[in-house]
C-alpha cells in the first residue's frame, strides 16, 4: 500500500488545520505585541482615529433610581400620592407592579446645582457632583429587559439572549491588549449594604463565541485575587516555567494533530497565568500609594469594598488593561428607598469622585472612557416605600476622553416615566463606546454559525452630541 493511500482525509485535514492554527496564533500574538508598542501599532485594527485607549465601566448593579440620582422631577414631587395618570402606563410592561394600583411617589432626596455648567445632580453625590463639568449626563436611556439578569446581559452583550460576547471581550478582540502581564479585560465586584443582593453571573463577562482568551478575568479584591495563582509550597518560579513550557509543547503537538483553535487560547492562558504570579501581587501591593491617595479613595485597600476596587481600577488602567468593569451590588431598592439610597450613595460617591480626580491628575482621564450607571431605572410609581424595575427611561453619565463634559443629553417626561427627548438604546451606547475606541460597530464583525455577529446586533448608532 502506497504512502499516498495511508495519508487519510482526516490526516490531511489535521495537517491543514495545524497550519491554519499556527497562522492564527502568529496573528494573535503579533497583534497583541503590536498593540503593546503604542498608538501607531494600534492602527492595524482601528477603523478611525481613537479618542480613548481604555474603558472603565462602573456598573451599579440592581438598577439605581434615576429619580434619586440624575433626573430631577419637580412635577412628580407635586403629585406625590396621587394616582399615576393612566395615559402614561396603559398597555405598558411593568415588573412587580403589574395589575396594582399605581400612585406617584415623590423623589426622596433633593437635587443640587454643581459646577460652572450648572448640572443638577442629587445632593447625595457631592464628590461626583464636584466633577459635573467633566460629565455628560444622559437622561434618556432605554432598554428592552425588565428583569435583572437579562438586563445585565443586554447591557453587557447588546442582546438579552445569553451566549453572546461581552463588550469587554469585543474590545480586546478588536484592539488586542496593551499589557503582557495582566489580562486585557478585568472584572472586580463588591457588595453594598443598602439594597437586595442580586447575583451577578460570570457569563456577563464571557467571550461567548469569540476566542476564549478574550473572556474577562474576575479578580477578587480581598484575599488571593486569583485562586491557585501562587506556586504550590516547595515549588519555585523556575519549576513553574518548566511546567508551562512542557505543557505548551504538548498542546502545540495536539494542535498540529487536531487543528483545535481553542488550544491557542489554552497556551496563551497558561502563559498569562504564569506571568500573573508576579504581576498580580505587584498590582495588589499598595505600598507605593501615598497616604493622601488612600484617604482620597477612603480605603486602605484589600477589603473587598467598592472604594478599594476603584483604586485598583486606576492601577489596572495605568498598567495597560484595556477594559475594566466594577460591579457594585446594592441598588435594588424595592423598599425603603430613602434610607437605602443614603447608604448606597455613601458607598460609591467618594470613591467614584476620587477615581476621576486620580485619573485626571495622572494624565489618564484624557484617554480613558468612564461610564457610570445600572442595567435599568426605577418606576416613578410607589412600590410601598420603594420603586420597581423600569425600562422606559433611566440615566447614566460618561466622562473622559472624547466626551463633551458639563453637558446633559435627552430627557424623560415630567414624571420621569418614559424617555421622550432623544431616546438612547443600549445598542447606541455600545456603538458610541466602540467609536471612541476607534472601532466602527458595523464593521467589527465575527462570523459564527453562518452569520456575521456584532456587539450592536442589528441596531445601534453613534450618539455624536456626546462627543467633544
Amino acid at each position: 500500500m502506497s504512502q499516498q493511500v495511508l495519508f487519510t482525509r482526516r490526516g490531511l485535514l489535521g495537517y491543514a488545520g495545524g497550519g491554519l492554527l499556527a497562522g492564527a496564533m502568529a496573528s494573535l500574538l503579533g497583534r497583541d505585541a503590536l498593540a503593546r508598542g503604542g498608538g501607531a501599532a494600534l492602527g492595524s485594527r482601528l477603523h478611525h482615529s481613537p479618542r480613548v485607549r481604555r474603558v472603565i465601566h462602573l456598573c451599579m448593579a440592581g438598577g439605581p433610581s434615576h429619580l434619586e440620582t440624575l433626573d430631577e422631577k419637580p412635577e412628580l414631587a407635586r403629585r406625590d400620592g396621587e394616582p399615576m395618570p393612566e395615559s402614561f402606563t396603559r398597555g405598558q410592561q411593568l415588573a412587580q407592579l403589574q395589575g396594582q394600583a399605581l400612585r406617584c411617589f415623590a423623589p426622596q432626596h433633593p437635587f443640587q446645582t454643581f459646577g460652572a455648567s450648572g448640572q443638577r445632580i442629587s445632593a447625595l453625590f457631592p464628590s461626583i457632583g464636584a466633577h459635573a463639568d467633566r460629565l455628560c449626563i444622559v437622561r434618556s436611556m432605554t432598554t428592552d429587559q425588565i428583569n435583572h439578569d437579562p438586563a445585565h446581559t443586554l447591557m453587557n452583550t447588546g442582546s438579552g439572549l445569553s451566549g453572546r460576547p461581552s463588550m469587554g471581550s469585543w474590545t480586546t478582540w478588536g484592539l488586542g491588549s496593551e499589557t503582557q502581564d495582566l489580562p486585557g479585560y478585568v472584572v472586580l465586584t463588591s457588595i453594598g449594604r443598602g439594597g437586595q443582593m442580586q447575583p451577578i453571573a460570570a457569563r456577563q463577562w464571557s467571550a461567548g463565541f469569540l476566542p476564549g482568551r478574550h473572556q474577562g478575568v474576575h479578580l477578587r479584591s480581598s484575599g488571593d485575587p486569583v485562586l491557585y495563582a501562587r506556586p504550590p509550597a516547595g515549588s519555585s518560579l523556575e519549576d513553574q516555567r518548566r511546567l508551562v513550557d512542557a505543557t505548551a509543547a504538548l498542546d502545540r503537538a495536539e494542535a498540529t494533530r487536531t487543528g483545535d483553535p481553542e488550544l491557542a487560547t489554552r497556551i496563551a492562558q497558561y502563559e498569562m497565568a504564569f506571568r500573573m504570579q508576579t504581576s498580580v501581587p505587584e498590582l495588589m501591593d499598595l505600598g507605593d500609594e501615598s497616604r493622601e491617595t488612600l484617604e482620597l479613595y477612603g480605603t486602605e485597600g484589600a477589603d473587598g469594598s467598592y472604594a478599594a476596587n476603584c483604586l485598583l481600577a486606576r492601577r489596572l488602567a495605568e498598567r495597560g488593561v484595556r477594559f475594566i468593569q466594577l460591579y457594585h451590588r446594592g441598588w435594588d431598592h424595592h423598599g425603603g428607598i430613602k434610607r437605602s439610597m443614603e447608604i448606597t450613595a455613601r458607598e460609591v460617591d467618594q470613591a467614584t469622585g476620587a477615581l476621576l480626580t486620580d485619573l485626571a491628575r495622572r494624565g489618564l482621564l484624557e484617554d480613558t472612557l468612564v461610564i457610570w450607571g445600572g442595567e435599568f431605572g426605577r418606576t416613578p410609581m410607589a412600590q410601598g416605600n420603594g420603586r420597581d424595575h423600569h425600562i422606559k427611561g433611566f440615566s447614566l453619565w460618561l466622562a473622559g476622553g472624547g466626551i463633551d463634559g458639563g453637558t446633559s443629553y435627552g430627557g424623560t417626561d415630567e414624571l420621569g416615566y418614559a424617555a421622550v427627548d432623544r431616546p438612547v438604546h443600549v445598542n447606541d451606547l455600545h456603538a458610541t463606546l466602540l467609536h471612541l475606541l476607534g472601532l466602527d460597530h458595523e464593521r467589527l464583525l465575527f462570523r459564527f454559525q453562518g452569520r456575521d455577529y456584532r456587539l450592536t446586533d442589528v441596531a445601534g448608532r453613534v450618539v455624536r452630541p456626546w462627543l467633544a
